[in-house]
C-alpha cells in the first residue's frame, strides 16, 4: 500500500515514531485502520492514527488486552490486602472443588496453572459472553490437567475465573471495579462494558484474508477438536465458535467478559497502563513498585500446553520483554488476537497502547509491533 496518510500528534523527539508508523502502514502486510499511542511517565508523546472512517476516537474490539484491564483489578485488591495470592481459590469460591481443583492457589490461578481452560462441548457465544455462566460451568468441570502442575493459555475463561474470585470477596463484579475505580476517575476510552451512549463511535473488527502460503501455514497446523488448543480456544464447539463474530456482538460489547470482550483504542490501553505505571494528570500511580515486582515474577518457566511456546506470563500479565527485547524484563501487559498490544515499562517510563482494524495473520501481537515498539524506546531513551 502506498499514499497512507498518517494523522495525530506526536511531541518532540518522537518524530521518528510517526516516521515508523507511517512505514510499517505502507506495507501489503499492514492494516490502513490503526491506531498507536503512547506516555512517556505520564505524559502523552504520541497519538497517532490512519484510516478511512477511522481516526484516534475510533473504539474497535481488543481482545485479550482486556485481560490485562481485569487483572490491574485483581492487582489492586492483592495490594489493598482484600486479596492473598497464596490463599487457597477454594477459600474464596467454595463451589470450586474436587479433581485438586480445591488446592489451587490464586498465584497458580493468575499463572493459567488451574487445568480450567475450556467445558466439554465447548461453550456457546451466549455463554461466552456472561462472565457468571463461564464461571458456573468451570466451578464443575473437569481440569483437563492436574491443577497446579503445568500451565496453559485460557484464552477465554481467566478473566471469568479471576473475576468469580473478586466477585465472591467484594460481592461486586470485576467490571463494576473497574469502571468505579480505573476507568472513569482515569477517562480510559478502554471499556469492559461498552455503553450504548458509545456505540456510534464502534469500529467492527474484519477478518483477515490469508495469502495462499498463510493458508497453508493453517491447514498444517489445524488442530484436531479434542485438543488442548482447540478446548481453549472454543473450537470444538457444536455450532462452531467464531471468535470475530463473538467480538462484533452487540451482546458481547454490552457485558464486557474480562478474558476477551474489552472495547478500546489505542488512546485507552496506552493511559491504561500510564495511570498504572506512573499516573495520568498529575495523580499517583495506581501500582506501587512492590506490586508490579510480585505480578511481574515468573514463578514457573517451561512451555504452554495450549499455544506449544515458553510461557509469558506473570501474574495474569504478559511479561512483555520476553517478545520485545528493547523493554525491561519487568515490563508488563498484555496483547489481543487482532493484532493489539499494550503494555508498561518501568525501565524507560513508557506506556504503550497499539491497535488495528483487521485481524493480523496468525493472531496475537502483529509483527509491525516490533518496529513501533523498539522505536518508541529509542525516542524515550534519547
Amino acid at each position: 500500500m502506498s499514499g497512507i496518510e498518517v494523522e495525530g500528534t506526536v511531541a518532540a523527539g518522537f518524530e521518528g515514531v510517526r516516521e515508523e508508523f507511517a512505514a510499517v502502514l505502507a506495507e501489503e502486510s499492514a492494516e490502513p485502520g490503526a491506531q498507536l499511542a503512547a506516555y512517556v511517565h505520564g505524559r502523552q508523546v504520541v497519538d497517532l492514527w490512519a484510516g478511512e472512517e477511522f481516526d484516534g476516537s475510533s473504539l474497535t474490539a481488543v481482545f485479550s488486552n482486556s485481560k490485562g484491564a481485569a487483572h490491574l483489578v485483581v492487582a489492586l485488591l492483592v495490594q489493598d490486602g482484600v486479596l492473598d495470592l497464596d490463599r487457597e481459590v477454594s477459600a474464596y469460591w467454595p463451589e470450586f472443588t474436587g479433581h485438586g481443583k480445591e488446592r489451587l492457589t490464586l498465584r497458580e490461578l493468575l499463572a493459567h496453572r488451574s487445568g480450567l481452560i475450556g467445558v466439554d462441548g465447548g461453550f456457546t457465544l451466549e455463554e461466552l459472553a456472561d462472565d457468571r455462566v463461564i464461571a458456573e460451568r468451570l466451578a464443575t468441570q473437569r481440569p483437563f490437567w492436574e491443577p497446579g502442575t503445568a500451565y496453559g493459555y485460557h484464552a477465554l475463561v481467566i478473566g471469568a475465573l479471576t473475576g468469580e474470585v473478586v466477585r465472591r470477596v467484594t460481592g461486586r463484579s470485576l467490571q463494576a471495579i473497574y469502571e468505579e475505580r480505573i476507568r472513569a476517575p482515569h477517562d480510559l476510552d478502554f471499556w469492559l462494558g461498552l455503553p450504548e451512549t458509545e456505540e456510534a463511535r464502534f469500529q467492527p473488527t474484519r477478518p483477515m484474508a490469508p495469502t495462499a502460503e498463510q493458508q497453508a501455514f493453517l491447514e498444517a497446523n489445524s488442530t484436531a477438536q479434542d485438543s488442548l488448543t482447540a478446548i481453549a480456544f472454543n473450537q470444538s464447539a457444536d455450532p462452531s465458535f467464531d471468535l470475530i463474530a463473538y467480538v462484533n456482538s452487540r451482546t458481547v460489547r454490552a457485558l464486557g467478559p474480562a478474558s476477551a470482550g474489552g472495547v478500546g483504542n489505542a488512546r485507552g490501553l496506552a493511559r491504561l497502563y500510564a495511570a498504572a505505571l506512573s499516573g495520568v494528570d498529575g495523580g499517583p500511580a495506581l501500582l506501587k513498585p512492590e506490586t508490579i515486582a510480585e505480578f511481574t515474577r515468573r514463578d514457573w518457566t517451561g512451555t504452554d500446553l495450549v499455544t506449544a511456546t515458553p510461557d509469558p506470563f506473570g501474574l495474569g500479565f504478559e511479561t512483555e520483554g520476553l517478545r520485545y527485547p528493547p523493554l525491561g524484563a519487568d515490563a508488563f501487559g498484555h496483547c489481543g488476537a487482532a493484532g493489539s498490544e499494550a503494555f508498561a515499562d518501568p525501565g524507560t517510563g513508557l506506556a504503550y497502547g497499539y491497535t488495528r482494524r483487521r485481524f493480523a495473520f496468525p493472531g496475537g501481537a502483529a509483527p509491525e509491533n516490533q518496529r513501533l515498539v523498539a522505536a518508541m524506546v529509542r525516542a524515550a531513551g534519547a
